[in-house]
């Protein structure tokens, strides 16, 4: 059986993986994307049913395509956006199969720089396809993180990460504890409470935005004072073991009436216990971090070193905005430190909801591409450490940029001129590498 070849094959039909295929057509390049399920399956599929996407609908972008919605204020559900990216794989007529599972890539041994094919990707139901490039748009999120020490909780407590929560009445009876405190833990825990479940909290780090100051809302304030960065980027602190900064969880600006914010004080008003970080388990009894106070703090003071930022921003450049009073804060009053255990048994919980984010899954890559953690040797969260290899949608260092909805026009557009560059290059034709656009 012959194998298939394309220029490019992409693996992974979600908005990052299109966004460069459509880079690529836009540069007369072909390319081919595999997908496991279905386009903008992990937004379709992955995700409980009320998700909001929390960037909002103005960073539903792809290349050559604006939002073109009637409401760029509010916020998709994670179902409502994979539509919006089939219609665009529709228009574009951009080549994609879906239900198609790659097994692994294999570099092809002793390929050199002018070859057409440096690439074979073999996937699982038989075939193989050859390429001059590969793109693995699969993100830094494919694989869900549960920490160890849950294998050591008492069977009766049903576990479950938040990719596989749906809704409220798809849980057993009883007291629900959610552990994490980013955009999957608060939304989760606020519907939970709004459903009449009682809901503990268990605490992480995460920063807290305001969805409206002063007359606008946060996406035109990030917009109008640069402070896109802010909300992406790792901050000075220390991990919670102390070792190197990380990532704290993002600020939650998509809520489901639209209007009032949604944090630790919002969450203790409406009844839900907080507890400190999750860091051990032995059968029904979890030892806690004390650390309650110190995480809600942290929160209220990244909202006043936004406030901050928009109010010295506006006095700088002479621009005028309504005061308003009060000003948005985190609500400390009903806000206390917990202890350093609790019992799931003496607080009625069955149910323990693991919002504790994911992690990269690039096993199918060669072994070269990756270093001793498996994790991808990159530059920019871009270029792959193989001539031919890139990626999308790859956590850069101390970002999260690159793994945004929006982002994945610029990281479409960067792969693709890379790929036209190789081209007029191994062609040895007269024309510019420069691209066009």
């Amino acid at each position: 059986m012959e194998n298939d070849y394309s220029e490019t094959v992409v693996i992974g039909a979600g908005q990052q993986g299109c966004g460069v295929a459509a880079a690529l057509q836009d540069l007369g390049r072909e390319a081919l994307v595999l997908e496991k399920g279905e386009i903008g399956q992990a937004w379709a599929h992955e995700r409980w049913d009320s998700l909001l996407i929390g960037s909002g609908n103005r960073s539903v972008r792809f290349p050559g395509w604006e939002y073109d919605g009637d409401d760029p204020d509010g916020f998709l559900t994670g179902p409502e956006l994979a539509a919006h990216l089939r219609r665009y794989v529709a228009e574009r007529k951009l080549r994609v199969r879906e239900h198609t599972t790659v097994r692994e890539v294999e570099c092809r041994p002793h390929a050199s720089d002018s070859d057409d094919v440096r690439f074979r990707t073999h996937l699982s139901g038989g075939g193989v396809i050859e390429s001059r490039n590969v793109v693995a748009a699969v993100g830094g999120y494919a694989k869900p993180r549960i920490p160890a020490f849950a294998a050591r909780i008492d069977a009766s407590i049903e576990q479950l990460h938040s990719h596989r929560y749906r809704n409220p009445e798809s849980l057993p009876n009883g007291s629900v504890l959610v552990v994490g405190a980013g955009i999957s833990g608060q939304q989760i825990a606020d519907e939970l409470a709004d459903a009449g479940r009682r809901v503990v909290l268990s605490v992480g780090r995460h920063r807290v935005f305001p969805r409206y100051y002063r007359g606008r809302n946060i996406g035109e304030w990030m917009y109008i004072f640069s402070m896109y960065d802010d909300y992406v980027t790792v901050d000075s602190g220390k991990a919670d073991n102390g070792d190197t900064p990380r990532l704290p969880g993002l600020p939650v600006i998509a809520v489901k009436d639209g209007v009032d914010d949604l944090n630790l004080g919002t969450l203790a008003d409406k009844g839900v216990v907080l507890i400190g970080s999750v860091r051990d388990a032995n059968g029904l009894v979890l030892g806690l971090q004390d650390n309650v106070v110190a995480v809600a703090e942290a929160s209220a003071s990244s909202v006043r070193a936004v406030l901050h930022t928009i109010d010295s921003g506006l006095r700088k450049r002479g621009f005028v905005a309504p005061e308003q009073y009060p000003k948005p804060a985190v609500n400390m009053e009903n806000i206390s430190d917990f202890g350093d255990r609790i019992n799931l048994a003496e607080h009625n919980i069955t149910t323990i909801i693991w919002c504790t984010g994911f992690g990269p899954d690039y096993r199918i890559l060669p072994e070269r591409a990756l270093d001793t953690r498996g994790v991808p040797i990159q530059d920019k969260g871009i270029l792959g450490a193989i001539p031919g290899l890139y990626y999308a949608g790859l956590p850069d260092g101390d970002s999260l940029a690159p793994t945004s909805i929006s982002a994945n026009v610029e990281n479409g557009r960067f792969i693709a001129r890379h790929v036209h560059i190789d081209y007029v290059m191994r062609s040895g034709a007269a024309q510019s590498v420069i691209a066009p656009g």
